[in-house]
């Protein structure tokens, strides 16, 4: 079976009413018997559905990719019609107006508790059984933690003090009694550390059903987990970054050693774009360590597509009329693309704006940037200008296109609903990623610095061949393409810059650029210079500001605070 999440969602759903009846009540009258709860057939449409509520409970506004709460960073616009097209995710951009009470901000919090809820509901009963009578039982449950923890990840990144779901056996009362103090910022790090380190010590190298994550996806989020707990903002009057954790850092290379991931038979793409194709040849390839599964013609309506995507579609007339065109490449990112004559990044590279037929560039630029003069999504139907096509904000936002996550719009990869879908997987880790974390725990305790710059360089190397889609762009569209390896030698605060760098351009757009530079601590320095420069390209962020100490995190929702009979904090900032 190629993809679990949603093979067998619908049966998944039908006990969904039992699997509430049993968190309120250990022993449902009516319904299930004790026997019946511990039945394999029946865990394991419980184990389903924590995992198909990853894609069910994700929504266009409450995307759990974080595009939409990727525009703090400056690697993208908000992007749509104007400032008032999703104002929530402008005051986001600019860093000013946010409110408690925003809806955006409630939604992401329930709708991820909601994902923790599935796995505790699955944990609650897998705990509960015989592993003689389930010889699955202790996998599964390392499943179900790895799930647990990826839910608690992605809300800490957002929220820094929140209350975690780690006892599946709490009653309803008991989880209202929770507080979001209970533990230093450095120790709800460790909880999640905690989930995921069971699910490395318990899950197989290999998974046959590609949904599931494996050995190696445990150990590429353990070594996440470890590298934003390394950065320590114990202080809870400051979001500041006070010390960096050598213990913390030796478990980011102990878990991204070659070996753990060679076993599961990870590696690079031999061409970068292989990463972002909907084809099925491509999905689930050697670089994608663990991914969202999506499908279509799977008879179900319209099929288990990324509706979550739906608002970054460009709006082509007469082919995807209702194309909303969110999350466009800043220009700053567009420059961070810029090469020198020798291939190597250009040192001020926002001192002026990049030109396609002037300057050299990185190849990823072509592969991550629609640029106007060239071809939407590879097609040489549709190529980009600076029209009201490609930017429905008639320029307010430029003409830059997202590239990674949109697919060609003649091919059945594209697929009309409420919003524009694609069957395209959404990965999660990927092995690049996993190399540059390595790579900056290698310089930040100075133990191999040649190594890290080694790894920068198998990926520049790689970005030098990924031009299978755009080999002709040269000739036909006169843009300049050259990258190169590093050959000197360098300082630890000069590699320290080169991962950086290198970490920006491989991963742009893929949402982690925020949540970068906040473990970084360097936010409020990046963005307000960011916000300076960028104000003639985009007159939004002349009144743009970001405050230091308070919009590193997103403040507890209303809602919440209010729901929470006292026990919640609310973040630092005068929220």
């Amino acid at each position: 079976m190629k993809k679990i999440i949603y093979a067998v969602a619908m049966a998944a759903a039908a006990v969904l009413s039992g699997c509430n009846d049993f968190l309120d009540n250990p022993k449902p009258q009516g319904t299930l018997d004790d026997q019946q709860v511990l039945d394999p057939a029946y865990v394991d449409n419980l184990v389903i559905s924590a995992y198909a509520v990853w894609i069910s409970a994700e929504d266009i506004n409450s995307s759990f990719s974080m595009w939409n709460f990727d525009v703090r960073s400056d690697d993208a616009y908000k992007g749509g019609n104007g400032t008032e097209d999703g104002d929530v995710f402008h005051q986001l951009e600019v860093s000013q107006g946010i409110r408690t009470t925003n809806w955006n901000i409630s939604d992401m919090w329930q709708r991820l508790y909601n994902c923790i809820s599935r796995a505790n509901s699955a944990l609650q009963v897998l705990e509960n059984m015989d592993p003689d009578a389930y010889a699955l039982r202790d996998q599964r449950i390392a499943e179900m933690r790895f799930l647990r923890a990826h839910g608690h990840f992605l809300l800490k990144r957002l929220y820094k003090y929140i209350p975690f779901a780690v006892d599946p056996n709490l009653s309803p009362e008991a989880y209202n009694e929770l507080s979001n103090r209970e533990y230093t910022n450095d120790e709800g790090w460790q909880l999640i550390i905690d989930d995921f380190k069971f699910a490395f010590d318990n899950l197989p190298a290999k998974q046959s059903e590609v949904g599931r994550p494996n050995r190696a996806a445990a150990a590429a989020y353990l070594a996440k987990t470890y590298l934003y707990k390394a950065y320590h903002q114990d202080d809870v009057n400051s979001h500041q970054v006070t010390s960096i954790s050598t213990e913390d850092l030796q478990k980011v290379v102990e878990y991204t050693d070659p070996a753990i991931m060679a076993a599961s038979g990870c590696d690079l793409e031999s061409d970068f774009h292989n990463n972002f194709r909907p084809e099925p040849q491509y999905e689930n390839g050697v670089e994608s360590i663990w991914a969202m599964q999506y499908s279509f013609n799977d008879g179900t309506k319209n099929g288990n597509c990324n509706w979550a995507y739906g608002l970054i579609v460009p709006n082509i007339p007469g082919v995807t009329d209702g194309g909303c065109d969110f999350y466009k490449p800043s220009q700053n990112l567009v420059n961070a693309f810029r090469t020198d004559e020798n291939g190597l990044p250009v040192e001020n590279f926002n001192a002026r704006d990049y030109e396609m037929t002037s300057d050299y560039a990185d190849p990823r630029l072509f592969l991550t940037v629609g640029m106007p003069g060239t071809p939407y999504m590879f097609n040489k139907n549709y190529i980009m200008d600076r029209s009201a096509i490609w930017s429905r904000s008639n320029g307010l936002y430029g003409y830059y296109v997202t590239l990674k996550h949109n697919v060609d719009p003649d091919t059945d990869y594209l697929v009309k609903g409420a919003w524009w879908g694609s069957p395209m997987n959404r990965i999660v880790l990927r092995y690049a990623d996993v190399l540059l974390m390595r790579a900056e725990a290698l310089v930040l305790l100075n133990q191999d610095i040649p190594g890290a710059i080694e790894i920068v360089n198998r990926l520049r190397n790689r970005a030098r061949q990924s031009t299978s889609v755009i080999s002709d762009y040269q000739q036909l569209y006169g843009v300049r393409m050259n990258v190169r390896p590093y050959t000197g030698a360098y300082s630890q605060s000069q590699a320290l810059e080169i991962v950086k760098r290198e970490r920006r351009v491989e991963l742009a757009m893929e949402s982690d650029r925020f949540f970068d530079l906040v473990r970084w601590g360097e936010a409020a320095t990046v963005l307000n210079k960011y916000y300076a420069e960028e104000a003639d390209n985009c007159a939004i962020y002349s009144s743009a500001s970001f405050t230091a100490d308070k919009n590193e995190y997103l403040p507890i929702p209303f809602a919440q605070m209010s729901a929470s009979n006292g026990h919640y904090t609310q973040n630092i900032g005068n929220w």
